[in-house]
């Protein structure tokens, strides 16, 4: 399965680092030099949820910031009470 948001559809995206050396001019230097740029991946915050979906609960990935928004409605909770024993 891939790290998609079910709701807002947030994946991962490819990106670079970029290694520099020096001092900056506003410092007194010559200048920051760039001496390497390397690929990197963004990851969402992607977590898996129990939400209720078309009115059955089933487990979805969701980003963190869909759940701080509230578009996860979570499942009520089970009210489950053992039966009491015979004697």
């Amino acid at each position: 399965m891939s790290r998609v948001c079910f709701f807002t559809g947030k994946k991962t995206k490819a990106g670079q680092t970029i290694a520099r050396r020096g001092k900056a001019k506003h410092l007194g230097g010559v200048g920051k030099k760039v001496t390497g740029v390397t690929k990197r991946k963004f990851k969402p915050n992607i977590q898996k949820v129990r939400a209720v979906v078309d009115g059955s609960i089933c487990r979805i990935k969701v980003s963190a910031k869909a759940i701080r928004m509230g578009l996860v409605i979570k499942p009520a909770k089970r009210n489950y009470k053992p039966a009491e024993k015979k004697a």
